[in-house]
């Protein structure tokens, strides 16, 4: 009997070069807090396709999925939405802020996401929360998201994936949850998103 194994096969050294290249892309990565939400269709498969999505942008990794919550939508009269299901991912990036937003708003239109109406269900939100410690006011993309810190839908997950976590310029997030309180955020615990492979 051989002693080499012939399923056994090198790796190919333009392979090793490539996961090489990808490590080098992200030699310098930032911090960044995605929030997903959903309340049309599939929702547990619309966001496991928006992180799917995320960890197939090139300069992107997703390090860390949060549990599911399960939160009635805002501005509406209960019981004429479906219900949302939230997450938050974090993610390590070499895409600045604005790269993110238009891969963001990419993913969401893949979904099919339409703009109609202001409180209107969405197939797929995809809210950067934070970047690194930037805060900035611009209005395209204001950082942090400004109204992370008043929304348990983003602050549970957050504080699930990181329970050290702040919002820059607002505090911990453990004080800002205790503070907003979890009534109609339910965790879901039924329910699993995967870290992709």
């Amino acid at each position: 009997m051989s002693s080499s194994d012939p399923t056994v096969q090198p790796v190919p050294a333009s392979v090793v070069e490539q996961v090489d290249a990808a490590d080098v892309t992200l030699s310098n990565p930032k911090r960044a807090v995605i929030s997903l939400g959903s309340n049309l269709g599939n929702r547990l498969e619309t966001l496991q396709g928006a992180i799917d999505a995320l960890e197939d942008t090139p300069g992107l990794r997703v390090k860390a999925v949060s549990p599911v919550y399960e939160t009635e939508p805002w501005g509406v009269e209960p019981g004429t939405q479906p219900s949302y299901f939230n997450a938050v991912v974090l993610v390590k990036t070499t895409l600045p802020p604005d790269s993110l937003l238009e891969r963001g708003h990419a993913i969401e239109e893949a979904f099919e996401r339409v703009r109609d109406e202001r409180w209107g269900p969405r197939t797929l939100d995809v809210d950067i929360v934070a970047y690194q410690d930037v805060v900035s006011a611009d209005p395209v993309l204001t950082l942090p998201h400004s109204r992370a810190h008043e929304r348990a839908f983003v602050l549970a997950p957050w504080h699930d994936v990181d329970p050290e976590a702040v919002v820059p310029g607002r505090g911990a997030v453990v004080e800002l949850l205790a503070a907003v309180g979890t009534e109609g955020v339910q965790p879901r615990v039924d329910l699993e998103l995967r870290l992709p492979e």
